[in-house]
């Protein structure tokens, strides 16, 4: 559940409460009976972990990146050859 801060417009009274989505606003300071004020203040957001970084999940380009040749694949292993077999006359 989210934590909501709050101060009284009267008494400058500030708290803070959990509250459900759900949940309607308070409206009541619990201290003098004045009214209350949501307060909203910055987030601390951390994007951690792959995903979040420009190069972490795209295709590279050949026009956004020099391009490199493919090392070259060794050759494979010639197969033994087959026993010939005399043509018959």
């Amino acid at each position: 559940m989210p934590t909501y801060s709050y101060r009284c417009t009267e008494c400058s009274t500030a708290f803070d409460i959990q509250q459900a989505f759900t949940d309607d606003s308070l409206t009541v300071c619990p201290t003098c009976g004045g009214s209350l004020r949501k307060l909203f203040s910055a987030v601390g957001v951390s994007f951690s972990g792959s995903g979040f970084y420009r190069n972490d999940s795209r295709a590279t380009t050949s026009s956004s990146s020099p391009s490199t040749p493919a090392p070259a694949a060794a050759p494979a292993a010639a197969a033994p050859a087959a026993p010939s077999t005399p043509a018959a006359s």
